[in-house]
Parts: structure tokens; sequence; C-alpha cells
């Protein structure tokens, strides 16, 4: 008898048991190859998804600071009339 179920495709076509997996696929496709031989990016994928809430309290966190950023006119740009380079000390 044939059973029925349910699955999912990442964004290039490849069926998955689970949303988890088609999710890992696809983000991991975003990045690309990570290092040399067998690539990071799925197990990167991995962790953004086990860690989700973090990375978007994160995101948020830098969505305020850049937001309060531009509202005081600041930009990278202006960062170099108000940065110093430190002095270089001697080796030894």
């Amino acid at each position: 008898m044939a059973k029925k179920g349910t699955g999912y495709f990442d964004r290039k076509g490849q069926f998955f048991k689970t949303a988890r997996e088609a999710t890992e696929s696809d983000i991991a496709a975003l990045f690309g190859q990570i290092g040399e031989g067998e690539s990071l990016a799925p197990g990167i994928a991995h962790m953004l998804l086990e860690r989700r809430a973090e990375v978007e309290r994160l995101f948020a966190e830098h969505d305020e600071m850049v937001a309060e950023e531009a509202a005081n006119g600041a930009s990278i740009s202006d960062l170099g009339s108000k940065v110093s380079k430190l002095p270089s000390r001697p080796a030894g």
C-alpha cells in the first residue's frame, strides 16, 4: 500500500523530508563555498537555525544602533576625521 507524506524543496529544487533541512540547504547555498575542501556553509546554516533567536536579537540591536547613528548624522565616512591612529609601541 502506498503511503502519503509531506516533503519540502529548497530553492534549487532538491527534496528534503523536513522543512529545517530545506531551509538549511537554502542558507548554505546563500553563503556558497566557505573554507577549503568541504564547505563550512552547511554547518554555519545549521548553527544559525539553532541560535535563530539570538541571531535575530543581535540583528535587532544592530538595526537600533544604525538608526541611532543615522539620527545623529554619523556614518563610517565621518569617523575618519574623528579617529586618530595610536602611536606604535616599541618592540621589546
